[in-house]
């Protein structure tokens, strides 16, 4: 059965707008190739040039296509001289987080052959993890909210709540489990600072009571400084590690360093009944329009979020299509094909993308 799915596109700002057409040429590709669904790809305006230009960082009709979406795919947001009038960044994504209950933030952590190697070791070419991180609360929480009183003394203040956190630890141990179906080893680790603050050790404690859920799965646990220590000394060693916002928010920028970069940084934003598909890195406007942005990080997302759809809706060909990418950025480092101008290579945004459509087809 051949299923229609309905992508909200977001380009945003600066290379977004060059990777998340890269992104597109190799969505249309496999889905010629596998078949059994349908893609259908509607660009929207939202981001710090829509601000600039109109008042508006994202409009309604925009938001509105957004939420009626299957799924949504961004490219970057930010432009370094436009700012909300409190001196902020724009950042409507953070408002489609928050709106649409995007709890659990999957980033993919994964040493490919031939890319950049930071560790000296030869056990780091076996690094394949995610990092999970929380992304409605935690220390996020008073986001655009804290207080600075006085001069003298600021506030934030850092949510843990029961409801959000069995659901992240539900879907941590969900998705360890899929990943030992395919291979992997099936372990769920704790990051906190239960030693230290009550509110972690209220997160470790619901952390505790979930896992009674999923027997398979090895549970284990690391205070997030020597979680930190850990990713230099053995990262190979980790599967899945489910951590507060901000604790992840910094632990995953640490790990993508150390197979690549930021170009390699795919993200998946999910919620119960929405998801959000974008690279983790930023809009870099210093090199937008040159043609040498690495798209890796959006195309890899572009696949998360395909296998994403395809549990959505039970279609084993968005499956196939989400794991036919990866496998195609896989065999393209193993073979040497594909050599990012971020790592040192000749090849710019265009060349990477017709590497992958080549494979794809």
């Amino acid at each position: 059965m051949n299923t229609t799915v309905n992508v909200a596109v977001l380009p945003g700002d600066g290379i977004g707008i060059d990777v998340i057409a890269s992104a597109t040429s190799v969505l249309r590709a496999v889905e010629a190739t596998v078949g059994g669904f349908s893609l259908n790809l509607e660009e929207l305006p939202a981001g710090a040039g829509c601000y600039r230009d109109t008042g508006e960082d994202m409009p309604a009709s925009t938001f509105d296509k957004v939420k009626a979406a299957d799924a949504v795919l961004l490219g970057a947001i930010g432009l370094p001289d436009v700012r909300y009038e409190d001196g902020t960044e724009i950042s409507p994504h953070l408002r489609i987080r928050d709106e649409l209950g995007l709890y659990g933030g999957v980033r993919p952590i994964k040493a490919y052959p031939n890319a950049p190697q930071r560790l000296a070791d030869e056990r780091a070419t076996g690094i394949d993890m995610i990092i999970l991180r929380e992304s409605t609360e935690g220390l996020f929480y008073t986001h655009g909210r804290g207080e600075v009183i006085d001069d003298a003394e600021a506030f934030e203040t850092l949510r843990i709540t029961r409801a959000t956190s069995e659901k992240l630890f539900d879907f941590a141990f969900r998705l360890a489990t899929k990943r030992k179906a395919r291979g992997g080893v099936g372990k769920v680790t704790c990051v906190d600072k239960a030693n230290v603050f009550r509110a972690f050790a209220f997160f470790r404690k619901i952390f505790d009571e979930r896992a009674a859920g999923f027997p398979d799965i090895e549970k284990a646990y690391n205070y997030v400084d020597a979680q930190a220590l850990d990713l230099i000394r053995k990262p190979w060693e980790f599967d899945v590690l489910v951590t507060e916002n901000m604790f992840g928010d910094i632990l995953s920028d640490l790990a993508g360093g150390l197979v690549g970069g930021m170009g390699m940084a795919s993200c998946a934003e999910i919620g119960d009944d929405h998801g959000l598909f974008q690279p983790a890195h930023g809009s870099a406007p210093d090199i937008a329009g040159q043609g040498i942005a690495n798209p890796l990080a959006t195309i890899l997302s572009a696949g998360l979020m395909l296998d994403w759809l395809g549990d959505r809706f039970e279609n084993a060909s968005l499956t196939e299509a989400g794991r036919r990418i990866d496998d195609a950025v896989d065999q393209g480092f193993a073979d040497n094909n594909l050599r990012p101008k971020e790592f040192g290579g000749d090849q710019g945004t265009d060349d990477i993308t017709q590497v992958l459509v080549d494979y794809l087809k």
